[in-house]
């Protein structure tokens, strides 16, 4: 049941598409339901976007787009950084928002508030920035001219496990760079991303730079707009098994992708880490989000030395959790974001338990209403188990143990993900090896969160192409163009 803060809060949120600066309902007048995961109700109902919707949303973007290049980096510098104080004075409904539809606790959506800000904050600055070079040839017969330009139009896919975040790193540095955008959210946690185009409109973003559409036919709708050869660049956020195929559809146009896919990310613990400060960011990287997120800590190596200590601190940290709707005081773990998930993580665990593993707390779903599963520590996972394999998407942290370095560089490199690492040494030399040993796009050394607006984020091998953040970001966003003008 919603008190009457979230009622109000929900009537706030538009519930249609937003093209040409204009909300408004789907053409076949078609809706679809948003749940809250805490409790299986529907909390709202939106347009529910058909295939010429997105083509009207496409239309809207190639229309603004030449004026939004046009458009002096200090306005769109100024526009972002509006956006970002609005953001600021909402950020207690955007919070609540969020944990309505995604099922977070409140304290962990206060937190990405202030991550997905921060991109609002940072390309703002980055927009004012775009530069390039000047200078004669090496015959001395003249003069080269290296300019940064907008791609042009991109169609913008972002997941359901941050609404917001997703959003603005996706969102913020195409304004800064002068691209107009097509957004289209997850099915599952839509609301936050209308909200945040609301406030966008609110900023002064004019008209068709940003348009959203929301649909229960993702893939559907998308084709036409990726196959479109108006269309520039494609990003996407979310699994490897769709980027595969969104890759192969934008290959046609030989569009600009930037891909940010699967993570398997293994969380190595040597036998001199500091294990006060090796429980602390275990709990961090892989309880964060309720374990749903690509950053997450899949496969905790462990030095045989040290791993029986290492589960008991952990498990006793996982004891203390209380599991709940995201909107009561005091709840750490809240729902996973349905059934499905909820599926998995318990099929990963009875397989792991039944090579050999073992549960030293929870492993089952929660009874009640709601998609809640407890969160789980599994000791002595075996070589082959799937939960070594696959990403688990959950709050289980499956511990296996190594001997010596080489084996946990092999251990952790056996995967086709490359998004994430975390490495726990006092040796400092050993830190700086696995900087170089370690098959990764990322890596937390001594420290179990590395997400920050001012670092690139994204991977190599199966977990991605391109860079979200950083002085990188922008670049996704951008063409080189060389000119050459003679002297004489």
């Amino acid at each position: 049941m919603t008190d009457a803060r979230e009622t109000d809060l929900l009537a706030k949120v538009p519930n249609g598409l937003f093209i040409g600066g204009v909300w408004r309902d789907a053409t076949e007048g078609a809706t679809l339901d948003v749940s809250d995961p805490s409790t299986g109700d529907v909390i709202k109902t939106i347009a529910d976007a058909s295939v010429a919707d997105g083509t009207a949303a496409l239309d809207a973007a190639v229309a603004a787009q030449d004026e939004w290049a046009a458009t002096a980096p200090r306005t769109r510098s100024n526009i972002l950084r509006k956006a970002f104080d609005l953001l600021q004075e909402r950020r207690e409904e955007f919070a609540l928002l969020m944990t309505l539809e995604m099922g977070k606790p409140l304290a962990e959506a206060n937190g990405e508030v202030t991550y997905g800000g921060e991109f609002l904050r940072w390309f703002s600055e980055e927009a004012v920035r775009i530069s390039g070079r000047y200078g004669s040839n090496p015959e001395g017969t003249g003069m080269m001219t290296v300019s940064q330009h907008p791609v042009g139009p991109c169609f913008l896919i972002t997941p359901w496990n941050f609404p917001l975040a997703m959003a603005t790193r996706k969102i913020a540095p195409a304004l800064a760079a002068g691209c107009t955008v097509v957004v289209k959210p997850a099915e599952l946690t839509p609301l936050t991303t209308l909200y945040f185009v609301k406030l966008l409109e609110d900023a002064g973003l004019p008209a068709g730079v940003v348009n959203v559409i929301t649909t229960s036919s993702s893939s559907a709708v998308s084709g036409p707009i990726i196959a479109d050869p108006r269309l520039r660049k494609l990003s996407f956020t979310g699994s490897t098994a769709v980027g595969q195929k969104l890759i192969e559809q934008s290959a046609k146009n030989v569009l600009r992708t930037s891909m940010e896919l699967g993570g398997n990310a293994p969380f190595v613990v040597f036998e001199d880490a500091d294990l006060d400060k090796a429980v602390e960011g275990a709990m961090a990287a892989k309880f964060r989000n309720i374990g749903q997120a690509c950053t997450a800590a899949n496969r905790f190596i462990v030095h045989r030395d040290v791993a029986a200590e290492f589960a008991k601190r952990v498990t006793d940290k996982v004891n203390a959790f209380r599991i709940g709707r995201g909107t009561e005081d005091g709840v750490t773990i809240g729902p996973l974001i349905d059934d499905r998930a909820v599926t998995k993580a318990k099929t990963l665990v009875g397989d792991a338990v039944e090579r050999g593993a073992q549960v030293l707390t929870g492993g089952e779903a929660v009874d009640g209403p709601g998609t809640f599963f407890q969160p789980t520590v599994v000791t002595g996972v075996v070589p082959g188990s799937d939960i070594l394999r696959e990403e688990i998407f959950g709050p289980v942290l499956a511990i296996v143990p190594f001997d010596d370095e080489d084996e946990a560089v092999r251990l952790a490199n056996d995967t086709e993900y490359g998004l994430v690492s975390y490495v726990f040494t006092t040796d400092l030399a050993r830190g700086q090896r696995m900087i170089g040993r370690l098959q990764t796009g990322m890596m937390g050394l001594n420290v179990g969160v590395i997400s920050n607006a001012a670092a690139p984020f994204g991977g190599v091998k199966q977990s991605g192409i391109g860079r979200e953040g950083g002085l990188e970001g922008i670049h996704e966003y951008l063409y080189t163009k060389y000119t050459m003008t003679p002297i004489g």
